[in-house]
């Protein structure tokens, strides 16, 4: 599952990986595909990062219930990253975004990064550029 929000309103500077803590039932609803990025960003605090806004909808054959799907979910990651990411947004005044959400073996991984926002004529530039290619396949495809 990708952000394609995020790929087209950032230019990425820097990627990770972070693991995820999830409930069971939201494992398996991922894995479903049930997980919707809209509006998610990752939040450094003092004892670690978290993911919020990551809306996972409930597991059909999950009992649960009081189920919130945008609650806010930790990030697994070492102190030093955090530390380091931290230095890095206050210096050169980045945003860390969730890019991905994939499963590596039997865990969830996510993979944030951190970002620069693109500014309007870069974004009109990209479409043109897409445009422009979607043409051209189009005309090489009927020759």
């Amino acid at each position: 599952m990708q952000n394609k929000k995020a790929l087209f309103d950032y230019e990425v500077i820097e990627s990770l990986e972070a693991g995820i803590e999830l409930t069971g039932s939201e494992v398996k609803s991922i894995r479903a595909g049930g997980a919707n990025f809209a509006g998610a960003r990752v939040l450094l605090e003092s004892d670690g990062a978290y993911l919020i806004g990551l809306n996972i909808q409930k597991y059909q054959f999950s009992s649960s219930e009081g189920y919130d799907p945008s609650r806010t979910r930790r990030l697994l990651l070492h102190r030093k990253e955090i530390i380091s990411i931290q230095t890095k947004m206050r210096s050169s005044g980045l945003t860390l975004v969730p890019l991905k959400l994939y499963n590596k073996a039997s865990l969830i991984k996510v993979q944030i990064a951190l970002v620069r926002g693109k500014k309007k004529f870069e974004k009109r530039e990209l479409i043109k550029k897409k445009a422009s290619n979607l043409a051209l396949a189009r005309r090489l495809k009927n020759q």
